[in-house]
């Protein structure tokens, strides 16, 4: 499929997929998926008695599994799935096995560019994870937590690596966890591990540790902060200098710390979703200024506008511009760009995505059953009966609607200053 600049932005209409009926001799059909080019539909098909494929557009896979479950497409376009077949389980990527079949596999992971596809593995009752369909040569009693370097290069989860019976709580105390990179275990044992995290580059990985019962820090490397604190969420890496933040909790409130050191006084009733724009210049999070008061926060700057709900932080390119969706109490989504909410509240909405000149917000909403494309707050000339999120060309001049209407599936590329 190639980079978005090679994908066929020329403005208008083209129906990919004329009905999406099941096909001839098809029991039924699962619901669809499409491409990042917008070029491919594909859904699970049956198309026997305990026999499964895969359908593209109006052709269907070779090969019929026993099941079939969560199709995923490529950033390059291809489509990953995980497949059984004589009760073994294997990744399979546009029809040709990856790797060999095992007991279980799931949580499939892809890498920005494609070239990496990871797995959870199960094999004789151990646990581990697998890089294109290759698992790593250590196993453990579980592994959970699992991440994907950006370069899909290296792999790494949680596992207990350390014998504790059932309700022995000094056996906890002393730490049974760790974390895992590429099949190897630090040496480091922590009461509990969560959400590994590697940095650009792929050769350092930060978690969440506690290392005692009521103390919980940040592991770069295996190598704790020296300060700790009551909570700590998911670290997050500075693009240009490699620092490291996350939010803490000290003493009932939450702020921000980076490589150990309070940079946000702790001031929020929450804070999590730390993003750094692409130059590391600025910190964005999603705070509570209250209770029941969340919204966006730029360098320790709340938005004024808030929600009992904020999800789904998206920052621009240039860091100077943020996206969420608020809602109160999962109900009634609004989407909130550079702190206002555009016109409407839907029953359901997508997160923000912005042009690569940071100019440009576009998303998708649900809203009485229908689908809406929304670019800076204005919608498309018509509402779709199923449809995913728009995409911009490399400009910022276009953006790309991938929808189903009248039971085909079509492809439109729409001007940007014609919303």
């Amino acid at each position: 499929m190639g980079k978005i600049s090679s994908w066929d932005w020329e403005t208008g209409q083209k129906t990919v997929v004329k009905s999406l009926s099941p096909l001839e001799g098809h029991g039924w059909q699962e619901e669809p998926y499409v491409s990042p080019d917008g070029e491919t539909l594909a859904a699970i098909v049956k198309v026997g008695d305990g026999e499964f494929s895969v359908r593209t557009n109006d052709s269907v896979w070779e090969n019929v599994y026993e099941k079939i479950w969560y199709p995923k497409f490529t950033p390059d376009g291809r489509l990953a799935t995980i497949c059984q077949q004589d009760m073994e389980w294997a990744l399979t990527v546009d029809d040709t096995m990856v790797g060999e079949a095992t007991d279980y596999i799931w949580d499939t992971l892809i890498s920005e560019d494609g070239s990496g596809i990871a797995t959870m593995h199960k094999g004789m009752e151990r646990y581990s994870m697998a890089l294109n369909g290759e698992p790593w040569e250590e196993t453990y009693d579980n592994v959970n937590q699992p991440a994907l370097s950006p370069d899909g290069l290296h792999t790494a989860g949680v596992a207990q690596v350390e014998k504790m019976p059932a309700a022995d709580i000094e056996a906890f105390k002393r730490g049974a966890y760790s974390v895992v990179v590429d099949g190897k275990p630090w040496a480091g044992r922590y009461l509990n591990v969560w959400t590994p995290t590697f940095n650009a580059k792929g050769d350092t990985v930060a978690a969440q540790a506690r290392v005692t019962v009521y103390e919980n820090t940040i592991v770069v490397n295996d190598k704790p902060w020296a300060q700790t604190f009551n909570q700590v969420w998911e670290p997050n890496f500075n693009p240009k200098d490699g620092t490291i933040v996350a939010p803490v909790r000290i003493e009932g409130k939450w702020g921000v710390a980076r490589d150990g050191v309070v940079i946000w006084e702790p001031r929020y009733a929450q804070c999590l979703e730390l993003q750094h724009s692409e130059d590391g210049s600025k910190l964005w999070a999603i705070v509570a200024t209250g209770y029941g008061q969340f919204t966006a926060a730029c360098d320790n700057a709340p938005w004024d506008t808030t929600y009992s709900t904020v999800t789904d932080l998206v920052i621009s390119p240039d860091g100077k511009r943020a996206g969420v969706l608020g809602s109160e109490y999962s109900a009634n989504f609004e989407v909130v760009v550079d702190g206002k909410a555009w016109a409407g509240s839907y029953e359901m909405a997508w997160p923000v995505t912005f042009s690569a000149d940071s100019k440009n917000a576009a998303t998708m909403v649900e809203k009485d059953g229908k689908r809406r494309i929304l670019v800076n707050g204005k919608p498309f000339e018509r509402d779709f009966d199923h449809a995913w999120p728009p995409v911009f060309n490399e400009d910022g001049t276009k953006v790309l609607i991938r929808a189903i209407e009248n039971n085909s599936y079509i492809r439109i590329v729409a001007e940007v200053d014609k919303f």
